[in-house]
């Protein structure tokens, strides 16, 4: 008889504790939302959450602040979405590097991509773009490659931060190529453009949202996007597939998510919003503009997403033997 109360109060707890949970998520938000991004201000990921952030707030009747937290390849800014509590306020820009690269980069990451992370929605994609100084004697992908095997780690190549697709774009092109080129990390994007237009580094792999300006107005001259398709703001830019190294593909990716655990509710309720803020004209095409290709999902398809991410590139880090720097 005893055993059958003891029960009894454990499926009545249980019931109470979904009915809180549900109307929690009923009233939420009943407060500011803030979107945590991995990358500085100027970057592709940060134009990103700043061109949602609006939408995706008077979706939700709440306004969202965009917080970066740069550092580490994006460890910082996930450590602090990790260890918040899931109640759905505090957002993260999950990237291909804290959800793709990171995990094997890294010996050890102060989350755990998987189980810290309640993932919305996958939100778009940007391939990066080699670019060099126009000083460089070089003008295809080909007769860079010749000079780089002459001149083996000699070639520096900036990117905006260890474990970036910029990083790994690097990587990539070097096992590809066969050539060895010396990599040098920044804290943005903007940033490691400068330090090619400055000459502190040879080339960089950059976001096409960044470079493309800089390309277009003569301070750098472009030699191929790391997509196997041309992009459609850019469509005079050709592959490095097609202009000397067949088969090369990379392309950055940025999604929204929440602290694990957070109610499933609230997790569907910021999707229809994101998806809802992606579909907006005005922020669908100034995204295709900047070089992107806008992207959805449902919250299972970007958790499957994202485990399939972290096996893909564990074989391209570990081939490479990349170091996070």
């Amino acid at each position: 008889m005893k055993h059958i109360k003891t029960m009894i109060s454990i499926v009545v707890a249980g019931a109470i504790g979904v009915t809180v949970l549900s109307a929690t998520a009923q009233q939420y938000p009943t407060k500011p939302l803030r979107i945590v991004v991995t990358l500085g201000p100027g970057s592709a990921g940060d134009m990103l959450s700043r061109l949602l952030a609006d939408p995706v707030g008077k979706g939700l009747g709440q306004q969202v602040i965009v917080d970066n937290r740069p550092g580490a390849g994006g460890n910082v800014a996930a450590q602090i979405v990790a260890k918040s509590p899931p109640d759905g306020y505090n957002l993260f820009l999950t990237t291909i590097s804290t959800h793709g690269i990171n995990p094997t980069l890294y010996s050890t990451l102060p989350f755990d991509p998987v189980k810290d992370f309640a993932p919305i929605t996958l939100s778009a994609s940007s391939p990066n773009v080699l670019v060099i100084h126009p000083s460089m004697p070089v003008k295809t992908i080909k007769q860079l490659i010749a000079i780089a095997k002459s001149r083996p780690g000699e070639l520096t190549y900036s990117s905006g931060g260890g474990g970036t697709s910029q990083h790994m774009s690097g990587e990539l092109f070097g096992m590809m190529a066969g050539v060895k080129m010396t990599h040098v990390p920044y804290r943005a994007t903007p940033l490691s453009v400068s330090s090619v237009i400055s000459g502190e580094t040879v080339m960089s792999f950059a976001s096409v949202s960044v470079a493309q300006e800089t390309v277009k107005s003569g301070r750098l001259r472009g030699l191929g996007v790391t997509s196997n398709k041309r992009v459609l703001a850019w469509p005079e830019m050709p592959t490095i597939d097609e202009a000397g190294l067949p088969g090369f593909d990379v392309a950055a990716w940025f999604g929204f998510s929440a602290t694990g655990g957070t109610n499933p509710e609230i997790i569907r309720r910021l999707n229809t919003e994101f998806r809802k803020a992606q579909k907006d004209p005005a922020v669908s095409e100034r995204l295709v503009k900047q070089g992107m290709q806008v992207l959805e999902s449902t919250p299972e398809e970007f958790s499957r997403y994202i485990v399939d991410e972290i096996a893909k590139w564990a074989k391209v880090v570990k081939a490479s033997g990349a170091k996070a720097s």
